[in-house]
């Protein structure tokens, strides 16, 4: 019989830094898919409130408290990470366990715009793309979600299949931008 063990979707893979730009992976240990019920909308924001001390997020945006976030991912759908999803939402949302799906990978460092820009049709200046704003949107070829968790920081969500791509992406771009400045 296999000896099956787990591993993370970009192990031997991260973290790369190059000229103050790092691409990191983080742990997601529980994510929930959450999309309430018609009707159901403030029930289930009330119900996330009393449990987590988060709201449901409005679109393009996520909210974080005590290492639970809530992120809009699509028209009437959070995912909720870092916490499990209380009971109050049973009979009012739709759940599903994420956990397996995705990575979330953090690009940080002074030119991690200037990353983004070269694969992301987004404008992240900070007048345009505020803390805690988000974004589902194309990197290259790849459907993500984008957050802006910091001043120079941004956790990157992609499908656990394209964690090699994802992360190839990034690192090409991260070697041209800080090429760039080496002249």
């Amino acid at each position: 019989m296999a000896n099956l063990m787990a591993k993370s979707p970009c192990e031997g893979l991260l973290p790369v830094e190059f000229d103050g730009v790092v691409l990191r992976e983080l742990s997601m240990a529980t994510v929930t898919s959450i999309t309430p019920f018609k009707g159901q909308e403030k029930k289930s924001s009330k119900a996330l409130e009393a449990a987590l001390g988060l709201l449901m997020p409005k679109a393009n945006w996520a909210a974080e408290n005590e290492g639970a976030r809530a992120i809009w991912f699509g028209q009437g759908r959070i995912l909720l990470i870092g916490a499990d999803a209380p009971e109050a939402l049973n009979g009012c949302a739709a759940m599903t366990d994420q956990s397996d799906a995705w990575i979330m990978i953090q690009l940080e460092g002074p030119a991690s715009r200037d990353v983004l820009a070269r694969l992301v049709p987004i404008d992240f200046r900070r007048s345009a793309f505020e803390l805690e704003q988000t974004a589902r949107t194309m990197l290259q070829h790849m459907s993500v979600s984008i957050t802006r968790v910091g001043d120079d920081a941004f956790q990157i969500m992609a499908f656990r299949s394209m964690a090699a791509t994802c992360v190839h992406e990034l690192e090409i771009a991260m070697k041209v931008v800080a090429a760039r400045d080496t002249y």
